[in-house]
């Protein structure tokens, strides 16, 4: 049976479109925070010595990883072991990272490559950065899921630690549906301040390490892009450094960062302390974003002798010139105004005593059990339970000048005073577009947020670049808009018949307002392609294949299904497939002939060396686009393309007819055959329905519970093996993978050999 799920996308002819706002993964089982869960280490005693021997290094030891809570018990052997972190390694409470994919190239762990266990040895509270990290996401900010876990090496206690979510490719095709960026993690002196042209003067060391640590694409080692980025903070004129900045960063999120770290007195970050920040270059938008790193120096916590709760938020930095992006950004009015809106809405509404206060109770009572019997816990401060309690209410001394909850009282009355209450011009982010072709509705959306709800926001467009014409957007949960409460504000335009190019800006004002605010400075081009012969279609993918379907190789990989719709035979050897319009020829298609009414299969694993149909690049179960492109020499036209959103776990999805319009979801999956098939696959039918056994198989004879004549298709759809009015079949010398089997009747099964 077919199953829909709550998908919040639009159809428009064959094209989704969806938000680029950042997306925000679920909390899955590795981060549950209702209770404490185990985690459990086993690993060599001689290892585990030269871990704490040679604390500075990196070696990863093998070691047996098992996760517990009430309903869960996973073990996973050979996954790597080491200590993490930089000054806290010669700590009472060391950190440790362990790694699913050091032994393993490509496991992972609930979609984890790797855990960060962090000791939060100067935090009596062991609550700051957990609290930090869940306020982030509530903020609706790029952040690491994370709870408190129970560790024992090699069966004994080890302590509480903080699980929190490895930042790296991985995190941030989660939040932005890519992972092929530059992502940049920048450590002390990371200042940004221009020191040149060449890119390679901000490979600068500090220690033995980058300030700006390129952790993806290490191989071309390119920091042309950063560079860029610093040079436009620090060289470009003030009157035009909105235009220029917002051209290649996303600054409203970075004000909004902003307004976070000054508030919870995050002195450890970029602002004041050049640290624990990353720049990922978001291929989606071409723009960088900024994501918070190491979070526990927070909440009154000091080591400088300045009182952080009362510290004048406009004036965070150590001085003027010292830390260009926030100097600067101050400098802009309208930056200066956002970030007061921004600190006001944080303070009313995200830190809210009235329901943050219990929350902070509730985490506590599920770990105070614990802390007594954490042999670490005392060891570099001398903190007992006593502390860990006091630590809630009052300061404890030494580097922790307020007790958790004061702080937030002092900081939320300073900041109140502080605050220069001007009107702000409605911030407007996230602009969007779906990309149509000829004939189809071209969507525009944006995100607006304001200081009133009676926000006027407008479309600015023409058609290459002839009449300039206007169209209200609006927020209303109508057709276009998806919901009226979630600040996106949506149009639609029709009536385009030839291809070309679409322009379009976006302007926001306020009513009594006498200008409007126009965005970007320069008018987006949208290309409208022409329909395309040959008619060849996405057809049906899986983002997020865990146990359904298995390579050769015996890897559970994404993958994609291409159907012709085309009267005639397509040859695929100058086609392209591609999850990025920016890399039109990302992966080319093999040198295969699909005939009318066919289907190929592609594994979408980043493993092209695994075969002909292995493509260099994984889906974003995240949700991303996708595109079956032309060759360059026929200027990469679009021959079909979809965005999707967040994908499920062993659900594919498709178009509900071959080359149809509609999109839905199949808990029944059919890879490589017709779509119309789901609703016989594993389903009973009749009194009698068709039985396989055993099935998954290994080895040998398949037996039927009945006789039939039957079909057997391998992955591709080509029919295999035919038999008439049998009961068994010897499928021994095929090889492993997924077969459908097929009676005359119409009646299928899906079959997996190992």
């Amino acid at each position: 049976m077919k199953r829909l799920l709550p998908l919040f996308v639009i159809f428009f002819g064959l094209h989704l479109f969806l938000d680029a706002q950042p997306a925000f993964p679920g909390i899955n089982p590795v981060f549950t925070d209702t209770i404490v869960p185990r985690i459990d280490i086993s690993i060599d005693p001689a290892d585990l010595d030269a871990i704490y021997d040679n604390v500075e290094s990196d070696i990863e030891y093998p070691a047996t990883f098992i996760f517990k809570t009430e309903h869960i018990s996973d073990t996973v052997y050979e996954v790597g072991f080491r200590l993490r972190g930089n000054t806290s390694r010669h700590s009472g409470k060391k950190s440790f990272k362990i790694s699913f994919n050091t032994f393993n190239p490509g496991r992972k762990y609930h979609g984890l490559e790797k855990m960060n266990l962090n000791g939060e040895h100067n935090d009596p509270s062991i609550m700051r950065s957990k609290l930090s990290w869940d306020l982030l996401r509530t903020f609706e900010l790029p952040a690491a899921r994370s709870n408190h876990i129970q560790l024992y090496i090699n069966g004994t206690f080890w302590g509480i630690y903080a699980n929190v979510e490895h930042i790296d490719e991985e995190f941030m095709e989660k939040r932005f549906g890519n992972q092929d960026g530059n992502l940049y993690k920048c450590l002390w002196p990371a200042d940004l301040k221009y020191i040149g042209s060449d890119p390679d003067l901000y490979k600068f060391t500090a220690g033995d390490r980058r300030a700006y640590d390129l952790r993806t694409n290490v191989e071309g080692d390119d920091y042309s892009d950063i560079a860029h980025l610093i040079d436009i903070i620090n060289n470009t004129d003030l009157s035009q450094l909105p235009c220029e900045l917002e051209k290649i960063f996303n600054v409203p999120d970075y004000i909004k960062t902003l307004a976070f770290d000054v508030v919870i007195s995050n002195w450890d970050g970029y602002a004041f302390n050049m640290n624990n920040f990353y720049l990922y270059h978001n291929t989606s938008t071409d723009k960088f974003e900024f994501v918070l790193y190491d979070l526990d120096n927070t909440y009154g916590i000091d080591w400088f002798d300045i009182d952080w709760a009362v510290r004048n938020i406009y004036s965070w930095s150590p001085g003027s010139g010292e830390r260009p992006l926030f100097d600067r950004i101050m400098e802009v009015q309208q930056y200066k105004d956002q970030y007061s809106f921004y600190v006001q809405q944080l303070i009313q509404e995200i830190l809210n005593t009235s329901t943050l206060f219990p929350r902070i109770n509730y985490l506590r009572d599920q770990i105070s059990p614990l802390v007594p019997l954490d042999p670490f816990y005392p060891l570099d401060y001398g903190y007992n339970q006593n502390d860990f309690l006091r630590s809630f209410h009052e300061a404890t001394g030494a580097h922790v000048k307020y007790g958790l909850k004061p702080y937030l009282l002092t900081r939320i009355g300073s900041a109140n005073l502080q605050l220069e209450n001007n009107p702000i011009v409605p911030v407007l982010k996230y602009l969007d577009s779906n990309h149509p072709r000829m004939n189809d509705s071209i969507v525009i959306s944006a995100h607006v947020e304001s200081d009133t709800d009676q926000t006027i926001v407008e479309l600015i467009y023409s058609m290459d670049g002839e009449t300039v014409m206007t169209k209200s957007m609006l927020n209303n949960g109508l057709t276009p808009d998806i919901t009226s409460i979630d600040s996106i504000y949506t149009t639609s335009v029709t009536g385009f018949n030839q291809a070309g190019t679409f322009y379009y800006q976006v302007r926001v004002k306020k009513p009594g307002d006498t200008f409007f605010d126009l965005q970007p400075c320069d008018p987006i081009p949208l290309s409208i392609f022409e329909s395309l012969d040959p008619d060849l279609v996405l057809n049906e993918f899986m983002a997020g294949n865990d146990a359904t379907i298995m390579d050769d190789f015996g890897e559970y990989d994404d993958w994609v299904e291409v159907y012709n719709a085309d009267p005639e035979p397509v040859w695929l050897g100058d086609k392209y497939l591609t999850d990025d319009l920016n890399q039109p020829q990302r992966w080319l298609m093999p040198d295969t002939i699909i005939d009318s009414g066919g289907f190929f299969f592609i594994w979408a694993d980043d493993d092209n060396r695994q075969g002909k149909n292995h493509t260099n690049f994984r889906l974003s179960k995240g949700g991303e686009e996708l595109a079956i492109m032309e060759s360059e020499d026929r200027n990469s036209t679009v021959i079909d393309y979809l965005e999707f959103g967040t994908q499920t776990d062993d659900i594919s999805f498709g178009r509900e007819t071959d080359g149809g319009n509609l999109w839905i979801p199949f808990d029944n999956t059919t890879p490589g055959y017709s779509n119309l098939s789901t609703s016989s696959p594993l389903q009973d039918s009749g009194d009698n329905p068709l039985k396989v056994y055993p099935n998954p198989f290994t080895h040998g004879v398949l037996f039927l519970n009945k006789n039939v004549s039957v079909f057997l298709f391998d992955i591709s759809g080509r029919n295999i093996l035919q038999m008439t009015s049998t009961s068994q079949i010897d499928l021994t010398d095929f090889p492993a993978g997924l077969y459908i089997l097929r009676t005359t009747d119409g009646e299928s099964v899906k079959i997996i050999k190992h």
